[in-house]
């Protein structure tokens, strides 16, 4: 009996879904211990801006790529497909590696769609993206077909897995082959670990990369009036800290994972609870009147002992237009929900996340290319004393986020 391919490539969906989610807990740790490196990114713009240890945002990067062209003739007829799965922070990644593919191959590149974690949780990619920024930041780089050509379908697409950070060797080795067999592919991007330290060397894609993750995804007009309505909701909030807030990612139904319970054998934790963080922020510094926004959508008991210490601790739910809930929040899809959080913790002057994974390692990304580096991470330091900068993320202190291999 033949395999309907519609099937397998729901199949092999689900299970890449899965694979990520556990690579995102599993295999990145905090630092646990304060790191030996030149903070002056930090100290020297350090002043007072209110009621705390705010300082000021450092200056954008510029862009230090040369965007790669390719020629109209050396085209090829095949496309190249692919879904964004999981939530924003998998998607600037996907998007990375779909690009990399179809320029390598020469072939077409279809605008994806997005998909849930959730059976038949779809969308289509301008219900988020804006499609002519996508579009017009990839000319010249790939071919983009704004919509699938009715000649390529599920019966004619081979699938075909992508590491993340995909290598030309591994596209010589396993996709060129398949695409020169079968003329269309479809890519589903697996993530072996979570991966965004700096190269050591650049390699000839890098610059495609860069772009890629950088420059291509912008909110739809809508989906972006919600976050700044939000954002600008709570400056309003904190005013005692001239409008600065801090965003922590902070989702109970990850602290509930066997993953983020405690474990005595390991020296670092991927997990910080509300009374941890509490303590946390108390610690270095922040007091009763700042303003905290968690990604938590809806509040949960357990967040009590966090909104003792500080009063003005917000979920969306409290903080977003009335007229947006039913749309943004209160659909059975959360794909909204994690867009929002993941742009809400980029713009925030100060971002923390309780989590470690790829929702971190890439607003952390996004915050260092615009020059949002108070990015502080949770660390067992023992005593009282510790500086507010020995909390500030290995990527920031060390330079080692892949951003910095992107930017001047």
């Amino acid at each position: 009996m033949g395999v309907d391919p519609r099937q397998m490539v729901a199949g092999v969906l689900t299970v890449t879904m899965f694979v990520m989610l556990g690579n995102m807990i599993k295999n990145d740790h905090f630092d646990s211990l304060p790191v030996d490196s030149d903070t002056s990114i930090h100290t020297t713009s350090k002043q007072s801006l209110g009621n705390g240890p705010w300082i000021h945002d450092g200056e954008s990067l510029k862009s230090c790529w040369t965007k790669p062209v390719v020629q109209e003739a050396d085209q090829s007829q095949g496309f190249v497909t692919f879904s964004l799965t999981n939530g924003p922070e998998y998607h600037v990644s996907q998007i990375a590696d779909a690009v990399i593919v179809a320029r390598y191959l020469r072939a077409t590149l279809v605008i994806p769609d997005i998909r849930g974690s959730k059976p038949g949780d779809k969308r289509n990619f301008d219900d988020i993206y804006d499609v002519e920024h996508f579009v017009r930041s990839l000319d010249g780089v790939v071919k983009v077909a704004t919509t699938q050509p009715t000649e390529v379908s599920a019966r004619n697409l081979a699938v075909v897995k992508v590491p993340n950070r995909v290598s030309e060797d591994y596209i010589a080795e396993n996709i060129e082959p398949v695409f020169t067999s079968k003329g269309n592919i479809r890519l589903t991007t697996y993530f072996p670990s979570v991966n965004m330290k700096k190269m050591k060397e650049k390699s000839s894609i890098d610059s495609i990369a860069c772009m890629a993750m950088c420059g291509t995804l912008e909110l739809q007009p809508e989906v972006n009036e919600v976050v700044e309505s939000m954002v600008e909701r709570l400056r309003t909030l904190s005013t005692k800290s001239k409008g600065q807030f801090i965003a922590v990612d902070l989702r109970v139904d990850i602290l509930g994972k066997k993953s983020c319970q405690g474990n005595s054998a390991l020296k670092s934790k991927s997990c910080y609870g509300p009374e941890e963080i509490g303590v946390f922020l108390s610690k270095v510094g922040f007091n009763k009147d700042t303003t905290l926004y968690l990604t938590q959508s809806r509040w949960d008991s357990s967040l009590d002992a966090l909104k003792d210490l500080f009063p003005k601790t917000y979920t969306k739910e409290s903080i977003m237009p009335i007229d947006k809930k039913a749309k943004f929040l209160d659909s059975e899809s959360t794909e909204l929900e994690k867009v929002i959080d993941f742009y809400m913790c980029s713009e925030s002057d100060v971002f923390v996340p309780a989590i470690s994974g790829l929702f971190y390692a890439n607003v952390a990304g996004k915050r260092i290319a615009s020059g949002k580096t108070q990015i502080l991470v949770p660390a067992d330091i023992p005593g009282s004393s510790a500086a507010l900068t020995d909390y500030i993320s290995h990527y920031v202190t060390k330079k080692n986020h892949f951003t910095y291999s992107c930017f001047c």
